[in-house]
């Protein structure tokens, strides 16, 4: 009688492979990527009768097509039509209009643009989380906003990513101490959103006079001599690009509820970019809290925050950095779901615990309740 061969016992899983896993970088880096990737070519963007379709769906880039199709009517940003957005950003998504046939086209190459963008902010992420705290913490910080929706969300629906990107790396190299180099990508930020321009305030705090200004200079040089060309060729379109976003009336904010504002910050139809009248356009009640009282009340707390900084180290500039940030916008008289890109990596990086990334849930909840769950209702 033959005897059945033992089979070999299967070896345990230990804790330290596991922790080997969890600790490669390049794994999560990979898994990141992929990820987004195949839900980009799983929900392909498309323009149906009944409406937008795929993963860009709910978003801003329907939007970002219809502007940048006035390149093909009546000419270009800032030149022959107003933006709400700095010329940066304007140019870039012209650009990668000209380079496609049809909405599809244009988003799905946007939103791979994006998808390597928020790689990158990742890896900032874990970079700075490193800087600070140490290499463990850095990475695990990496895995919770890799497994966050709402950075998987907004890379998709608008290019808040690319802005978090500008700041991230701004700060990363100011922590460096290489202050130019930080100047100069806040600038490029600072053309594509004006919020990284906010990083400033933490310049003047945490570093010398001289740095302090030369690091000014080079930002302002730069943002000046962009806007300088479509200033000389048409400022009457030029100059509403730069107010539209601030003369707009309150929206998706408590300021908006005071007003009675029920909206979101969308301007009017897409033929209105050629009328710069239509750039002050409020679009809503007049405000019940002045905007200036609301500017001067968070100017107030923050030079409050400035005088009472004590902490100077890396760690006390990426708060004063994140504090910043949440003071713009909550005296902002609207609020935009996708300002958590910006939001959510500074809490984290002040609060790698769990309580952090709890804060950073209960904001996600907030924001999607609001929009879109709230308001398709």
């Amino acid at each position: 009688m033959t005897s059945k061969r033992a089979r070999p016992p299967t070896p345990p899983i230990t804790t330290g492979s596991i922790s080997a896993l969890l600790a490669d970088f390049r794994l999560l880096l990979t898994l990141f990527i992929a990820f987004r990737l195949m839900m980009l070519l799983v929900y392909q963007p498309l323009l149906i009768a009944g409406g937008e379709r795929g993963v860009m769906a709910g978003g801003d880039f329907q939007t970002y097509y219809q502007l940048a199709a006035l390149s093909d009517t009546v000419g270009l940003p800032l030149r022959d039509w107003w933006s709400e957005f700095p010329p940066l950003w304007s140019y870039l998504s012209v650009i990668i209009y000209q380079m496609t046939s049809d909405y599809g086209g244009f988003a799905f190459q946007l939103g791979l643009l994006f998808l390597l963008v928020d790689a990158g902010n990742l890896v900032l992420l874990r970079r700075i989380g490193t800087r600070l705290h140490n290499a463990e913490t850095g990475t695990a910080l990496a895995w919770i906003y890799a497994l966050l929706l709402v950075p998987l969300v907004f890379t998709f629906w608008t290019f808040e990513g690319l802005v978090l990107f500008t700041l991230l790396l701004g700060l990363w190299w100011l922590i460096q101490h290489r202050e130019m180099r930080s100047a100069a990508v806040i600038a490029v930020g600072a053309l594509l959103k004006f919020t990284p321009a906010l990083l400033l305030g933490a310049v003047w705090r945490h570093c010398e006079l001289r740095p302090a200004l030369r690091y000014t200079a080079v930002l302002a040089v730069i943002v000046v001599l962009a806007f300088l060309p479509f200033l000389a060729q048409n400022s009457a379109m030029t100059l509403p690009s730069l107010t539209a976003q601030f003369n707009k009336a309150s929206y998706q904010s408590v300021w908006a509820l005071l007003d009675g504002n029920y909206r979101t910050g969308n301007f009017g139809p897409i033929s209105d970019r050629i009328d710069p009248a239509r750039a002050n356009d409020p679009l809503g009640n007049p405000a019940v809290i002045p905007g200036w009282l609301r500017l001067g009340a968070a100017a107030g707390i923050g030079l409050f925050v400035f005088a009472r900084t004590r902490r100077f180290d890396d760690r006390g500039l990426v708060a004063f950095v994140g504090i910043t940030l949440l003071i713009f916008f909550l005296q902002a008289q609207g609020w935009s779901p996708q300002w958590l890109m910006q939001i959510i990596p500074f809490i984290l990086l002040c609060f790698p615990s769990r309580n952090g990334v709890y804060i950073v849930l209960l904001l996600s909840l907030c924001a999607f309740a609001e929009y879109p769950f709230l308001f398709i209702r």
